[in-house]
């Protein structure tokens, strides 16, 4: 069976198993549309949760990253794992206590203010759909390629199951969407690892693969890739760094704090019946997200070394070490058609050069070969994880299960984000702001609309991103650090923080990041290439637009504290509401007031 009707039968299995679901799962009432009605296992959540968390980023990105970007792209492992750890430590289970729908009514009952509350759906919406759009991108991406439809096509389908789902659903049918997407996306990711890391180093578990010798036994598989890539050019693959250190540890800052703080991800601890299950949730996804991030490093750096064997076959400097374009593989053909991988035979000679032309040094080595720069202009780096299996020849039925874990991965996720944007619109600003009488039958309304309100706006914003938000998902993080993360810090574990401060601190954290994102949208990581975008002399501190988050976040806790302490103290009851949401004895039950 070819290879297309294979991923049609994968593909369209799995949508009709979401729907399925969606129609066993249909929300009744508001509870059960915003927060799955409290009812939730930890265990089943934890793994709803790893879905909503694993998206198209981790999926499909983050293996690509860390194959072009070796060590330095352990920034999103460290970051998006350390996040789960403070949002288990320090936010899940008291925001669990306080036993509200969303993040914006917390924040807006906590500093006692409607205006805090629209402020905090504003940065909510910024950093949600600045995120939904990496998503969109992954379902277009693996359409295009896959089911030979064009991008656009793609997208809309994409759209529409998320609508069926999402739509009848809220967070009851996205939940148990979300808990079979999971096992699709883990098993489309560690099967085809399995496969490759055998075919290299004859080690069938990846995590054991990447430490392991090559399969013939004469060097160590990292020892190996350092060399490659070490002698076309590129910086040595396990100790290459992502800028400047004081930048790789901004970067992971802003990656743990924006996790903490991404709104999507919050609202799934608001699903389970205890407030000690809030943290055994988060114990849970830590455990199902561990499979695949620990196997990411394999595949990111078996990719890079198939990647790199295909094109150079031999010692560098030898003519027949390069293929021939004419010659190249099927797997090079097929993405070539979708744009994301390119080539311009810039010296004639109808072979393929690949090598760093940024490298000063190799570069003037490479003109005594005949080489007249980079001929692979364009490698996307969001291909790697979806080409590997096909590069290293395994099996169509891999091939198709790759894909329909892409998708899972991309739906999961997207499905998350835009409910928690519908949330903020039905609940936060018709039901708490404009019309607090409407009838609880008209708020479910309300929210279904606003949802699919919310997949229309992050269908048009796949197809024409904006500029800032264009070359990565890392920018919502940095939003979400730099306004939401500061704001529920304060509001759990400092009483004196009053409407005023948070405020100030939320618009002053977003406007900076927002601010410096605009100045420097150009100068962001550069798809397809293992190096930062040229370092801009207006830089602060050398730290990127993609690590800024973290620096807003400072800026945020400052203003807060310090307007706070200039203006009257909360009132009484909210400083007692502050530390009852502390208090031990209430581990056992949430509390509903």
């Amino acid at each position: 069976m070819d290879l297309q009707t294979i991923t049609y039968l994968f593909v369209g299995a799995t949508f009709a198993l979401y729907i399925g679901i969606a129609f066993w799962a249909r929300a009744s009432t508001t509870g059960e549309f915003y927060v799955a009605g409290k009812g939730i296992h930890p265990v089943a959540n934890g793994m709803a949760t790893a879905a909503d968390w694993m998206s198209a980023a981790s999926f499909i990105s983050m293996a690509g990253l860390i194959a072009f970007n070796g060590y330095g792209a352990s920034v999103f492992l460290m970051g998006w794992t350390g996040g789960y750890v403070l949002l288990a430590l320090l936010l899940a289970p008291y925001l669990r206590k306080f036993g509200k729908f969303t993040v914006p009514e917390f924040i807006g009952e906590r500093y006692y203010s409607r205006t805090a509350r629209v402020v905090a759906v504003i940065c909510l919406i910024l950093a949600s759909i600045t995120y939904v759009i990496g998503q969109m991108k992954g379902i277009g991406v693996a359409f295009s390629r896959f089911l030979e439809t064009d991008y656009d096509t793609g997208l809309y389908i994409g759209m529409g199951i998320v609508f069926i789902y999402s739509v009848m659903g809220g967070m009851k049918g996205i939940t148990y969407t979300q808990i079979a997407q999971y096992c699709v996306l883990i098993f489309a990711y560690t099967v085809p690892a399995v496969f490759i890391s055998l075919n290299i180093t004859g080690n069938p578990i990846p995590q054991l693969g990447i430490l392991s010798t090559m399969a013939d036994g004469n060097n160590y598989m990292m020892d190996k890739l350092n060399t490659v890539v070490s002698e076309l050019g590129f910086n040595e693959y396990t100790t290459q760094v992502m800028g400047s250190k004081l930048n790789m540890f901004a970067y992971t800052l802003t990656l743990m704090i924006g996790t903490a703080g991404l709104p999507h991800v919050i609202i799934r601890f608001f699903t389970v019946p205890k407030v000690k299950d809030a943290r055994s949730t988060a114990g849970w996804a830590l455990v199902f997200i561990a499979i695949l991030y620990t196997t990411a490093p394999a595949v990111g750096s078996m990719a890079r070394l198939n990647l790199m064997n295909t094109i150079q076959t031999g010692p560098v400097g030898e003519v027949t070490s390069n293929i021939k374009y004419d010659d190249r593989p099927q797997w090079f053909k097929n993405w070539e058609s979708t744009g994301l991988l390119k080539f311009e035979d810039k010296n004639g000679d109808g072979r393929i050069q690949y090598y760093n032309e940024k490298n000063k040094e190799f570069a003037a080595k490479a003109e005594s070969y005949g080489w007249k720069g980079n001929e692979m202009v364009k490698v996307d780096r969001d291909i790697m994880v979806l080409a590997n299996p096909e590069i290293a020849k395994l099996p169509n039925w891999v091939i198709a299960l790759v894909v329909a874990g892409g998708l899972a991965a991309a739906l999961s996720t997207a499905a998350g984000l835009l409910l928690a944007i519908a949330s903020a619109i039905s609940h936060d600003l018709l039901k708490g702001i404009f019309k607090p009488e409407i009838s609880e039958k008209e708020e479910l309304m309300a929210g279904r609309i606003a949802m699919a309100g919310a997949i229309g706006l992050a269908g048009y914003f796949g197809l024409h991103p904006p500029d800032f938000a264009a070359g990565t998902v890392a920018i919502a993080f940095g939003l979400a650090a730099s306004s939401i993360f500061p704001a529920l810090m304060m509001g759990i574990f400092n009483k004196n923080v009053n409407r005023t401060g948070a405020i100030a601190g939320m618009v002053t954290g977003i406007g900076i990041t927002m601010l410096y994102v605009f100045q420097h949208k150009g100068i962001m990581f550069i798809p397809g290439t293992s190096f930062l975008g040229d370092m801009s002399p207006n830089w602060f501190f050398g730290i990127s637009p993609n690590a800024f988050g973290c620096v807003g976040a400072l800026a945020n806790f400052a203003v807060a504290i310090i307007v706070s302490k200039m203006t009257a103290a909360p009132p009484e009851h909210i400083q007692h509401l502050v530390e009852d949401i502390r208090v031990p004895a209430g581990a056992g039950a949430a509390s509903d007031h």
